[in-house]
């Protein structure tokens, strides 16, 4: 029997909060990462599109095994809306598909808001990672192919108008939840006024619950390749990330002793005691000396692990 394959790259776990910039693929994106970090495992929480910038949070090593719980987390776009066009791709890459020469009022689209604020119906986007019957969706448009996405709630908490520059364009800032397309705003707010728009800017400032001064510039990390030693090269790496365990910190916490830790890492349960310790949970984590050990459940007074880290 043959042995298996040791994995090329560190170990090494935690969250990077990248600030992306424009005409950079999420996917590319992460392939510098864990090539700078020489890391075994790398992934992102989110695409974020090639023409937008901002926040694109990276996961090395066992922080991958937390990456849905970032996913689920609030986020925060300010974004720009071009009215006079709709775009196949509802941004700046697609080609004219609509236009119009009319523009709407400052007051217009102020009395609009209203109506995209709380749970809503939203088609996503034709180019947008959907899949339909197995098929990303931007795969199929690239191809000519005419798809119908169904339509799906999503909810936004805040919508604001920031400013409106010129009759041409305006500028919002959306915070809003799983699932919502920001470009496929853009595109309703056009059509439901009657003139037609797209996104002509797009920048992502927050994905709960890494802070908008967590983000480490691209340019940043790449003028690290300048430091010739390479263990001091990786170690100002290793200062930029997260700990894991901050991906969640809307979970229940327990803080356990190196026996309580040894255990749940076995796949053991332990006891849950003391006058505040939580009575049912669903979810919850568990640290020691400050490290995540265990993502699990308590019930009946135990901490039962369903998932832990090294």
């Amino acid at each position: 029997m043959s042995k298996p394959r040791k994995p090329k790259g560190r170990p090494i776990s935690g969250w990077l909060i990248l600030d992306k910039p424009v005409d950079f693929g999420s996917t590319e994106a992460v392939s510098k990462i864990k090539w700078l970090f020489k890391a075994q495992k790398c992934g992102h929480a989110g695409t974020l599109d090639p023409l937008a910038s901002g926040m694109l949070p990276i996961a090395l090593g066992d922080a991958t095994k937390t990456v849905p719980y970032v996913m689920d987390g609030r986020k925060i776009y300010e974004f720009t809306v071009t009215w006079g066009e709709e775009r196949a791709t509802d941004d700046l890459e697609g080609d004219v598909t609509q236009s119009s020469d009319t523009r709407p009022s400052e007051q217009q689209i102020r009395d609009l808001l209203p109506k995209y604020t709380g749970v809503i119906s939203q088609v996503p986007p034709q180019f947008s990672a959907i899949k339909i019957a197995g098929e990303r969706a931007y795969d199929l448009a690239r191809e000519g192919e005419a798809v119908e996405i169904p339509s799906r709630e999503v909810e936004i908490f805040r919508l604001t108008l920031l400013s409106c520059q010129d009759a041409d364009t305006a500028h919002f800032e959306v915070e809003c939840g799983k699932g919502t397309y920001v470009r496929a705003l853009a595109r309703d707010f056009g059509r439901e006024l009657g003139c037609y728009g797209h996104i002509s800017g797009l920048r992502r400032s927050f994905v709960a619950p890494f802070a908008e001064e967590t983000m480490i510039p691209l340019a940043d990390l790449i003028a690290l390749e300048a430091v010739e030693d390479a263990d001091e090269r990786l170690a100002a790496l290793d200062a930029m990330l997260i700990e894991t365990s901050e991906a969640l910190s809307s979970l229940p916490h327990l803080v356990v002793n190196d026996d309580q830790a040894h255990r749940l890492k076995m796949g053991n349960p332990i006891l849950v005691r003391g006058r505040d310790a939580p009575v049912e949970e669903s979810e919850a984590y568990a640290t020691a000396r400050g490290k995540l050990v265990a993502i699990g459940e308590i019930g009946q007074g135990e901490f039962r692990p369903k998932r832990v880290f090294g």
